[in-house]
């Protein structure tokens, strides 16, 4: 093995939703090794955000307008991007929602908009990149899915039914285009530090408490833990890494749990 394996210079990387947060970060670690920066936003405003935020990163990113569940729109910025930088060397599907309602307080309509983001859509920017990659001769994708993969909790079943079909549509698009050197790996984070996790992490509260007593590492992620990961999955050191899901997650998925004194 050589450390350059590890490097992204010369490779077009689209993150989806990179406008902050956990894409930001990604995003922002393949600039560091090397590549060139694409990402998209639902709307023109969170995009400007998200290139002022690059900008101010010193990364010289390039942003479109996609809603990445809708076919044609995704067709046509795939186009776009290979004809403006010659190729998609990576994707990661890092776009998603979650609504927090309990099941039977939740109308079909909502769980329908969570699959939606969270599955459909990386099955539609998948199938509009896989091709090229095909052409190409090697291509990652990296679907950013979850503990929730692998474990439910109240008030997210739309989530957890979303991320769990993300975790074996990893797998099945690794079985069904490994023969093309296509890599489909996950990347599951654990709790992270984000704006919207901010209100949940103020000393004292109940959630926080339960969280950090949940991991053994004994604090909350921050984005700058899946940026590592992240890089490694993106790489030529991962070229035989495919269908797994790499869990960020302190050790939660590890733990049984504190003995009740």
């Amino acid at each position: 093995m050589k450390m350059s394996d590890f490097s992204l210079k010369g490779k077009v990387a689209w993150v989806t939703g990179a406008s902050y947060g956990i894409g930001f970060a990604i995003a922002s670690a393949f600039h560091e090794a090397g590549a060139k920066v694409v990402f998209n936003d639902i709307n023109q405003e969170f995009v400007n955000k998200g290139l002022a935020s690059y900008k101010e990163a010193g990364i010289d990113a390039a942003g479109y307008v996609c809603d990445v569940t809708d076919e044609a729109a995704v067709a046509e910025t795939a186009k776009k991007i290979v004809d403006e930088f010659g190729s998609i060397d990576i994707l990661v599907n890092n776009a998603g929602i979650i609504k927090r309602i309990p099941m039977l307080e939740m109308s079909a309509s909502d769980f329908r908009k969570v699959i939606d983001v969270d599955l459909n859509a990386p099955f539609i920017v998948s199938k509009a990149v896989i091709p090229y990659m095909i052409e190409k001769g090697h291509g990652k994708i990296i679907n950013i899915c979850s503990m929730m993969s692998e474990l439910g909790r109240e008030t997210v079943s739309a989530y957890a039914a979303a991320k769990g079909g993300l975790k074996m549509l990893t797998r099945n698009i690794a079985s069904e285009y490994g023969a093309y050197n296509i890599q489909c790996n996950g990347i599951g984070p654990g709790y992270i530090e984000t704006p919207q996790t901010a209100p949940l992490r103020t000393p004292g509260h109940p959630f926080n408490e339960f969280i950090l007593a949940k991991t053994p590492a004994n604090r909350w992620g921050k984005t700058e833990d899946l940026q590592g990961p992240a890089v490694f999955l993106a790489s030529d050191a991962s070229n035989f890494v495919n269908g797994h899901v790499l869990y960020v997650d302190g050790g939660i998925l590890a733990y049984i749990g504190k003995q009740p004194q």
